[in-house]
């Protein structure tokens, strides 16, 4: 049942409000047993149910993940489909923790037979349950706001993997120092991820374009994938370098 618990977090997480029928979907089971399943969540005060819905609330630090998930929706989802598409059944995958490529995770639940490794717990629960995948959750220590693991050993897990694709997120897209992330560790972790990876693909949105953050990514290289929902200036685009741009509509 934690697990199911968790998709239903997750989806109401993504969705806010999601219906009954709709999580008996997702998750491959009756109506009955959502309930059973949503039963204790209520109970904890974790979510609330309405008449044939249910509804999330809001906890002390979840807010900032949340706020990331519901900022530029459409666009998200949108790269998120086209990034999924990139995927085969059967990958070997590697997810890095961000709000785009939590949408990715969820777009990839129509895959089959993937083997995945992250270190965000939002995506490892969100594959976890897909018949034929094999996921391995990176890390021990996980941060507060967002359930993503930074420790040594999330980066012994993700350096021993050899995967065909990196899906890999980023805070600003800068004109003169190309992508970037707000920590340290999150450039570690997507250096480590894209090391591991025949083919990076990046899935950041519009709002990017233009901002700066703290910690530039490596540059991006011949086979390197931007996949995007707005064609980006030209300085921007220079920025970019060696990689290909997919952009979204």
């Amino acid at each position: 049942m934690a697990l199911y618990e968790q998709e239903v977090l997750n989806a109401v997480a993504l969705r806010g409000t999601v219906s009954v029928r709709e999580l008996a979907t997702l998750l491959s089971v009756s109506e009955q047993t959502v309930r059973r399943v949503v039963k204790p969540l209520v109970e904890r005060g974790v979510v609330e149910k309405v008449h044939g819905a249910v509804v999330g609330r809001s906890r002390p630090g979840e807010e900032p993940f949340l706020a990331r998930m519901t900022v530029h929706q459409r666009a998200k989802v949108a790269i998120a489909a086209e990034v999924a598409s990139m995927v085969h059944d059967g990958d070997a995958v590697a997810l890095d923790t961000g709000s785009t490529t939590g949408f990715v995770a969820q777009a990839l639940r129509q895959h089959r037979g993937l083997t995945v490794v992250t270190n965000s717990t939002f995506i490892a629960t969100t594959l976890a349950t897909i018949p034929g995948n094999r996921v391995h959750m990176a890390g021990v220590e996980l941060r507060n706001h967002d359930g993503a693991s930074f420790d040594s050993a999330a980066f012994a897990v993700v350096r021993s993997m050899n995967v065909r694709v990196a899906i890999l997120s980023a805070s600003a897209l800068d004109p003169s120092r190309g992508l970037m992330v707000q920590e340290l560790a999150e450039a570690e972790m997507s250096a480590a991820m894209g090391g591991v990876a025949e083919q990076r693909i990046f899935a950041v949105d519009s709002s990017k374009f233009g901002r700066s953050a703290l910690v530039a990514l490596p540059p991006m290289v011949a086979g390197d994938v931007l996949v995007t929902d707005r064609a980006p200036d030209a300085d921007v685009r220079r920025a970019v370098g060696a990689g290909d741009i997919v952009i979204v509509r």
